[in-house]
């Protein structure tokens, strides 16, 4: 089993995406295998970040796109991340994992990379998820330092600090840490 094989599973399975239903159309893992196999993987933001950056092809177009989502744990009992909170997908407050990303979008060729993402667990961190797009937005400008144009996320994000931190110029993107400070 390798990050590979899961990774097709997720991206061709556009039904359900859960342990059980790989394994039940898998001639090679049980539910059991996989979710050991899982348990034992951590795929960190730096690891995606190492993973992707030599595919991407970056843009002075681009595109810094945030979302957020929940994952849907709602027969879940043990896993700790797990709250009750809004799903936009299911149109209600359910018990699931929340997720934001950072996708790097090249609007040249109409390609994109996930490049960053954070857990939304309030209760361990104590942020909230405008916290964590600043985070990626200044991680973005002073270590990934990727080009990009225009910066995109859902209007509820948008607060006066954090709108003045994503039209930073190149000069203040050095200054990115301090500014992200004043974010929350």
């Amino acid at each position: 089993m390798t990050r590979l094989d899961y990774g097709q599973f997720l991206l061709s399975s556009q039904v359900n995406d859960t342990l059980t239903y790989f394994a039940d159309h898998s001639e090679k893992y049980t539910h059991d295998f996989l979710n050991r196999y899982l348990r034992q993987d951590r795929i960190t933001p730096s690891l995606v970040w190492d993973n992707v950056k030599s595919d991407l092809i970056p843009d002075e177009n681009g595109y810094l796109l945030f979302d957020d989502t929940v994952l849907d744990k709602r027969h879940s009992f043990n896993i700790q991340a797990v709250r009750r909170q809004w799903s936009g997908n299911a149109g209600q407050v359910i018990k699931g994992i929340g997720l934001v990303t950072c996708v790097y979008v090249n609007a040249t060729l109409n390609r994109f990379w996930i490049i960053d993402y954070r857990i939304y667990n309030p209760d361990t961190d104590g942020k909230k998820k405008p916290d964590h797009v600043s985070d990626m937005l200044a991680h973005t400008l002073t270590h990934k330092r990727l080009a990009f144009r225009t910066v995109l996320m859902d209007s509820w994000y948008a607060s006066k600090a954090l709108m003045l931190f994503s039209e930073v110029d190149d000069i203040a993107r050095d200054n990115a840490h301090s500014l992200c400070a004043n974010t929350t």
